[in-house]
């Protein structure tokens, strides 16, 4: 046996230079990481303090839209022209009111559908010189087609969408001012009625973000969450079309709040923020700004411990190369043990104390799976029918509702609830075994229905099936097989026992109303104790 000592020793030889190596790394990333966290952190508060000013910028126009929202479909009693003349007047004189008390609003207004009344169009009021919100000719637009979300914005989008929205820089209609927006749709029992919005200055935002300074060339700009630009410092963003508005460079976009990336050539680090509204607040410096005198020592270290390193590495490589490759790979299987998987390959057959554990450590990971192997299968397997068990149903909603919140899969699911009908009944005068085979073929039957849905005994008599895919979308059809097939065994069965009774509930998942999968169930199993209930009521009559 060649022994690993040897080896050993024989890399110890070489350790003080690994220490030089170890000591250069550090010093350097000391150096980096310091001068690092301090631009970070810079970058970060500048970031904080814009994303506060405007958040509470935009937070206060969202609120203001949003009473008058409420107010306004409160205030709604009919859509004929007389009530929607005296509805928008009221609404009229509560907006002002609202409108006065928000900071930087240019215009606000309440425009009706076209096409809920012609005579009606609503009111726009503009506030251009900041003293006071003087009434402003409502524009025509019946002429346009509101379902052409290029024309309009204002109006048109939120109309389509049907949710409130920020809409980035536009030219508004007549003024000739930049401006933002927030837009909310007003509907009446379900019918579209129109547009309450406010706009803001656009140059009041744009200020806010260009005060936003770091050394020479840093600046701060916005995008919406989409990475399209809505502010640039640079870039005169307002007055592009809305295809020709460019995005943030590639890499700008990342989910961590520190990100690099590159624009015209230049390097640049970036922090960035989401406000409240969806927008992305990013503050951006060239990374050659961040650099101090550090740059040039810490060149000079790495050069230094750059030479000893590779003189280290190659005699290193050379000794170990033999030691670090089998414990590599023993390593990462390990780690996949670790991890429940042991389908994984070690081929490493030396003669030293590596291959020994190597070979060891194989057999046991094959006897670990097969003994795993047949545990999970006893574990999950209901020993009477063969179906998966109450435990195997607890981990197969804890999944599925993971999934769920995390988008994974889609509501389109349902839940039946099965319980067997008169089984105690059957083991009393019958017999468990005669028992047993009740609920065999009850099984059999579910089974057989629900074919592509997995099945569960829940209960000593209930089971319980989750309808996905085609078995959700033809569960109707399925129900009515599932009652014939019932119906047919019981009038071929010649002993009670071979009969099959079985109340059975279904209910599709309704996010309005369930907040889990569980609450589904719940619900199946009502719907199952009622149908049960109302199946004994017509057997007793």
């Amino acid at each position: 046996m060649h022994s690993l000592r040897t080896k050993i020793v024989m890399m110890a030889v070489f350790m003080i230079v690994t220490v030089v190596l170890v000591v250069t790394v550090t010093s350097v990333l000391f150096i980096r990481n310091t001068e690092h966290r301090k631009s970070d952190q810079l970058l970060l508060l500048l970031c904080e303090t814009g994303e506060r000013n405007l958040d509470y910028y935009f937070t206060s126009v969202e609120k203001s839209v949003k009473k008058m929202v409420s107010y306004t479909e409160k205030d709604l009693d009919g859509l004929e022209d007389d009530k929607l003349a005296a509805h928008t007047k009221r609404v009229e004189s509560y907006f002002e009111e609202i409108a006065n008390k928000t900071n930087g609003v240019l215009t606000y207004y309440y425009r009706i559908d076209p096409s809920v009344s012609s005579n009606v169009k609503g009111f726009w009021y503009t506030n251009l010189d900041g003293t006071d919100f003087v009434e402003h000719e409502v524009t025509d637009i019946s002429q346009y087609d509101t379902e052409d979300t290029s024309k309009l914005v204002w109006f048109t989008v939120p109309k389509n969408l049907g949710t409130p929205i920020w809409l980035p820089p536009y030219i508004t209609d007549n003024l000739d001012v930049r401006v933002i927006s927030y837009n909310v749709p007003i509907t009446y029992r379900g019918q579209f009625v129109g547009v309450i919005g406010i706009e803001l200055d656009y140059s009041t935002m744009a200020e806010q973000v260009a005060s936003i300074r770091l050394y020479s060339n840093g600046y701060a700009f916005l995008t919406d969450s989409d990475g399209r630009l809505i502010y640039h410092p640079r870039m005169d963003i307002a007055s592009m079309p809305e295809e020709e508005k460019p995005v943030t460079p590639e890499g700008a976009l990342s989910e961590n709040t520190f990100t690099s990336y590159t624009y015209d050539g230049m390097l640049k680090e970036a922090a960035w923020l989401r406000l409240s509204n969806g927008m992305r607040l990013y503050v951006s410096v060239p990374e050659e700004e961040t650099r101090g005198e550090w740059k040039q020592l810490m060149n000079q270290v790495m050069i230094a411990g750059g030479i000893v390193a590779l003189l280290s590495v190659l005699v290193t490589q050379f000794l170990a190369g033999g030691i670090t490759k089998p414990l590599k790979h023993l390593t990462e299987a390990a780690i996949q043990a670790d991890q429940g998987n042991y389908d994984f390959t070690v081929n490493y057959n030396g003669k030293d104390e590596v291959g020994v554990l190597t070979r060891t450590f194989r057999r046991m990971a094959e006897h670990t799976r097969e003994h795993i192997n047949d545990l999970n299968e006893r574990a999950n397997r209901d020993a009477l029918t063969s179906v998966r068990n109450r435990g195997a149903f607890t981990k197969f909603i804890d999944e599925m509702q993971k999934k769920l919140d995390t988008g994974e899969i889609g509501p389109e699911f349902a839940i039946g609830m099965f319980d067997c009908d008169d089984l105690k009944t059957i083991n009393d005068r019958y017999g468990h075994d005669k028992g047993d085979i009740y609920l065999k073929t009850a099984s059999k039957l579910i089974c057989i229905t629900f074919q592509h849905s997995p099945v569960f005994r829940y209960g000593g008599d209930e089971f319980v099936v989750i309808l996905r895919n085609d078995d959700f979308k033809y569960r109707d059809e399925l129900m009515e097989s599932f009652e014939k097939n019932r119906k047919r065994i019981c009038e071929e069965a010649g002993n009670e026992w071979e009969q099959v009774h079985i109340a059975m509930g279904v209910a599709v998942f309704d996010p309005a109303q369930d907040h889990s999968v569980v609450d589904t169930m719940r619900r199946a199993d009502k719907i199952m104790y009622v149908n049960k209930r109302t199946g004994k009521q017509q057997a007793a009559k």
